[in-house]
């Protein structure tokens, strides 16, 4: 056996180095084939068993399997997987040869619906009550896809995954039918394999969720209401994803997986600027002649200098079998390199997972352990400085020998004749990215051990017992060079290098989650009825700790000291949760079902008399395809109607103590004269603090229907729902001074979601050459507030969404009877010629002042509708499949139109100018119109996120299978948005990294 084992990792290695074949062992004979399921899809991960021996695998991710060394003569496989009916094969084995024998699977529809994950456990699909979505890994989207949640972006209705930008790894907002709190974290709940995760940032990483391989998941389950969610009660207001890994199975031999993708990508759209030629030509028509004399000769695309042709390497390769016949498992290694599109930019993350789930005492005892490791290198860039590239000033070069900006690094910058920077002159983009070097290193282990043991002597009775950990390690710095431009210490001798000054900044951060969960089950057949019930006890912690360093500045002889960087003592914070969980459910008869759950949480995040909260849920269906007038249609092969009613919470905001009086380390120091010698020590000040804030609870109604029509063919899912959220946690300003600080975490109000969801899955085209199956789904989700608490008379609401152009200007508001960040903007006149009228809005109340009283309500950033299409068509071993996925009745403020859409750009100094948004030949606008409507745009769109084309080559070179496949992520893009895209997480477009086009060649390679 272990000879076996070498043979496989020697020829990966060889394999992988020269291609050399594995040679066949011509004593025995070998089996191979190809498992595939009603659509003649294959089937991955399906055991096949020579009957009576020990022999036998897996099927690789393509549906194909190969077994070697089995003795000549005839033999029986037998094929079996999970959710369809197992199936036996005669085959006849001749020595030194291959026997090809392939079959379909027929699927069962008992244990089919045994595979749906939920919280704390399994259910048949056939007893769900609530509104959940299940995605396996024949669904996921193809291609490069770094984070996790990218594998279901419009797969699933009414789930929204928005990117921050197009950086490696940037982080994603994630709403599930809507936001559900003003200032809480609104974010889903993920549970990977049993362990519910951190969902607060991790310094040094943009996306905690990028430190998961995706490589390694196998399902995805969505729970989407409160029927469902409410089990995990205390963090379920914005839903739960469930995650769970890939595993090993019983009983198959050794077998080795190479997944491996190679591409490049590049700019999708760029910030539209003025050309040179329209630039020069507009600040000599528009700009003083000292201004059009400030303007160089060369002809410089800033965008095509930052951003580049980025390469992208991600390679997986698993291990998976059967230690000493009894311990199935998998083990994997990951190895991502990724380049992001603008220089300087790169992500790179070595991860690895196991997983061991052996089964004992006579299948009594059943042990799950999982372990998933990361680590993740980031080279960051300021998204600041990716927006200044569209803007600087084109008739400018990038280097220049001159010898007034030899101290830059010979970069070209805007100085004075002895080489000080001009007054409030940008910086030289490619300088400024070349001279930062912001790097960070996070460390991530994911892990737990469960054991599940049904109890000898009382049939039907289990305990579980679940011990998890998520433990996070960071650490950052952020040098900026002696020759940048923006570190210029202008207080120094103008004509040496003292004057020259960089920065360095470091951070570091640990987060340890702790978990321990035990429960015990019952369930129990009587007659027509079963039933399951279930209770348990939850604890979880969380800590997050870490020093405090000081910034300063360097320059090219006094380099820093790090000794002298910890500057007062480092942070610390803990968070504890206590549960207790329980859930009854009963099938009668196969027709009508009941789901009821309670959890109560107990947090120390509030203060003693407000940390109970309690979460009931009651899940009814009828299963009205099992009655006796439905019961032999050919028409309808399900029919099931659903209604739940549940309560979840939320309490995720603020620190972890902002409800306790306190003393925090201000950051200043006072000196004091102690024994006679002056003492520096460090001062504390009182913090502000709201000791009765309590839990913010979510109700949802939700009533649905399951439909299934031709054995399944077509199945459809219907869901209407209305959320209701009170006590909504939120950060109110106050008088200054009233409780030390003019920002309180306060519950203050209500807010409502009401929607729609729909999910279409059709077999278009059946037969043994080719098979066409698509998926439609989509989503209608209003958000109105419905209450922010008393007020004083003619109370607007709270102005949130920051923008630039001054300090303390916002664009949005909360306000009752309106969506949740909804613009408030003055409403723009408009001329006989169709252009605004610069300056001139609508006076409502007609006093002839422009100010709050005139501005509206207009619009929302969240779209109305999410939409998305994915087909896959198969012809014989080609395989097409694309995903399209769009919004609808979003808009974004164009914050840089609003900006730099103006001749100011061209006229706001004698000494430099700055390019335009072209966005100023329209509206004509000599100054900034920041609060105009005409800023806020219809940014409805449709993305194809991933089209790919795929050829199962089958048997080659010694492998068992090998599939090839091309993609394209982010293919085109269809909008009327006119700023870089229409895709912008909390509706303010400014400072945007935009979002990559990436082709991928990628190979499957079965051993």
């Amino acid at each position: 056996m272990k000879h076996h084992y070498l043979a496989k990792l020697l020829f990966l290695l060889l394999f992988a180095a020269f291609g050399l074949p594995l040679a066949a062992q011509a004593q025995t004979g070998s089996v191979s084939g190809r498992i595939t399921d009603g659509k003649n899809e294959g089937i991955p991960g399906a055991t096949v068993l020579i009957d009576g021996t020990t022999l036998g695998g897996s099927s690789n991710v393509d549906g194909t399997y190969s077994i070697q060394n089995v003795p000549a003569g005839p033999q029986t496989l037998v094929i079996s997987f999970v959710g369809y009916n197992s199936v036996r094969r005669p085959v006849t084995v001749v020595a030194g040869q291959n026997t090809e024998v392939s079959a379909g699977l027929t699927e069962n529809t008992t244990q089919l619906s045994e595979a749906v994950v939920v919280g704390y456990g399994t259910q048949r699909r056939q007893d769900i009550t609530g509104a959940v979505a299940a995605i396996d890994s024949r669904q996921f989207v193809k291609g490069q896809v770094t984070n996790p949640e990218q594998l279901i972006q419009g797969k699933v209705a009414g789930v929204a995954i928005t990117s921050a930008g197009g950086a490696p790894g940037t982080g994603t907002t994630i709403r599930i039918r809507g936001n559900t709190s003003l200032n809480a974290n609104s974010d889903p709940l993920y549970v990977i394999d049993g362990v519910p995760v951190d969902k607060d940032e991790i310094k040094g990483s943009s996306n905690p969720l990028s430190l998961i391989n995706p490589s390694d998941i196998e399902t995805l389950t969505v729970l989407k209401d409160a029927s469902a969610t409410a089990i995990y009660g205390n963090r379920a207001s914005g839903g739960v994803i469930l995650v769970t890994t890939k595993k090993g199975l019983q009983g198959e031999k050794l077998r080795v997986e190479l997944n491996s993708q190679l591409g490049v990508a590049t700019v999708a759209r760029r910030y539209e600027t003025l050309s040179t030629d329209q630039f020069r030509s507009l600040v000599q028509a528009n700009g003083a002649p000292s201004q059009y004399a400030t303007l160089g000769t060369a002809n410089t695309n800033w965008q095509n200098e930052i951003f580049r042709t980025a390469a992208v390497y991600d390679n997986t390769v698993s291990l998976i079998g059967t230690v000493a016949k009894k311990v199935p498992f998998r083990v994997s290694y990951g190895n991502l390199y990724q380049e992001g599109i603008v220089i300087t930019n790169s992500l790179k993350r070595n991860s690895g997972s196991v997983s061991l789930t052996p089964t004992l005492l006579d299948n009594h005892l059943r042990i799950d352990i999982n372990a998933k490791g990361a680590v993740l290198d980031n080279r960051f860039v300021d998204y600041g400085t990716v927006a200044n590239a569209a803007l600087y000033d084109p008739t400018q070069p990038v280097q220049s020998t001159e010898s007034r900006l030899a101290r830059y690094g010979g970069y070209n910058q805007f100085t004075n004749s002895v080489g000080q920077p001009l007054g409030n002159a940008p910086g030289n983009p490619v300088a400024a990215l070349n001279n930062t070097n912001d790097n960070s290193r996070v460390k991530r282990l994911i892990g737990n051990v469960q054991f599940d043991y049904k109890v000898h002597g009382i049939e039907g009775l289990r305990a579980n017992l679940n011990l998890g950990l998520d433990v996070s390690r960071s650490n950052g710095s952020k040098t900026i060079q002696p020759t940048d431009f923006g570190t210029f210490n202008p207080s120094a001798a103008a004509a040496t290098n003292a004057g020259l000054n960089g920065s360095y900044s470091q951070y570091a951060q640990n987060k340890d989650m702790k978990l321990l969960e035990a429960y015990l089950a019952y369930g129990k057949q009587v007659g027509g009825t079963r039933f399951d019930v279930q209770a348990g006890h939850a604890y979880q912690s969380f800590v997050s700790e870490g020093p405090n360093f000081l910034t300063y500045r360097y320059n090219r002889t006094t380099k820093y000291n790090p000794a002298d960087t910890l500057t007062t003592a480092g942070y610390y914070g803990k968070l504890v949760i206590l549960s207790y969980f329980a859930r009854a459910t009963m099938n009668v008869k196969d027709k009508y079902l009941l789901t009821a759950t309670l959890r109560n949480d107990r947090t120390s995040r509030f203060a003693e008399k407000e940390r109970s909260g309690w979460f009931p849920a009651l899940g009814l269906a009828w299963r009205v395809k099992n009655e006796e007038f439905l019961k032999d249609s050919k028409l309808f092969s399900e029919f099931k109607i659903r209604v739940g009613y549940g309560r979840t919470g939320q309490q995720e905001i603020g620190g972890y103590y902002d409800t306790q009086p306190r003393y925090v380390i201000s950051g200043s120091s006072t000196s004091y004269p102690l024994g006679g010698v002056s003492t520096v020590v460090p001062t504390y000040a009182p913090q502000g603090y709201n000791s009765t804030l309590h839990w913010e609870n979510t109700n949802t109604l939700n009533a649905g229907l399951d439909l299934g029509f031709l054995d399944n063919r077509l199945t459809a899912t219907i869901d209407v729902y209305e959320r209701k959220a009170t006590d909504l946690l939120a950060s109110v300003t106050f008088a200054a001074g009233s409780n030390l600080t003019n920002i309180l975490n306060k519950n203050i109000g209500s807010l409502r979601n009401r929607g729609i969801e729909v999910g279409l899955n059709y077999g278009v085209l059946r037969s043994t050459d080719l098979n066409w199956d698509v998926n439609l789904n989509g989503a209608y989700n209003v958000n109105k507030i419905t209450d922010l608490g008393p007020q004083q008379e003619n109370f607007a609401g709270y102005k949130v969404g920051g923008i630039g152009g001054g300090t303390g200007n916002t664009i949005q508001i909360q306000s009752v009877g309106y969506p949740i960040n909804s613009f408030f903007v003055a409403q723009q006149v408009y001329g006989a010629d169709g252009r605004p009228v610069e300056g001139l809005y609508v006076d409502r109340n007609g006093d002839g002042i422009i100010n709050d009283a005139d501005y509206v309500h207009y619009k929302q950033s969240a779209p109305l509708v999410t939409l998305g299409f994915s087909s896959n068509l198969t012809y014989k071993k080609l395989v097409f499949a694309f995903t399209l996925r769009g919004n609808v009745g979003n808009y974004v403020y164009n914050s840089n139109a609003a900006n730099f859409g103006t001749y100011a750009n061209a006229q706001g100094s004698t000494l430099f100018v700055s390019n335009l948004s072209p966005d100023v030949l329209n509206t004509g606008f000599t100054r900034q119109q920041l609060f105009s409507d005409y800023y806020v745009q219809n940014a409805s769109f449709l993305r194809a996120e991933n089209i790919s084309l795929g050829y199962n080559v089958g048997k080659v070179l010694g492998a068992s299978s090998l599939r090839i496949t091309a993609n394209v992520q982010n293919a085109f893009l269809v909008t009327k948005y006119k700023g870089v895209d229409p895709e912008v997480s909390g509706g303010i477009d400014s400072n945007f990294y935009p979002r990559a086009r990436t082709y991928t060649l990628g190979i499957a390679l079965g051993i």
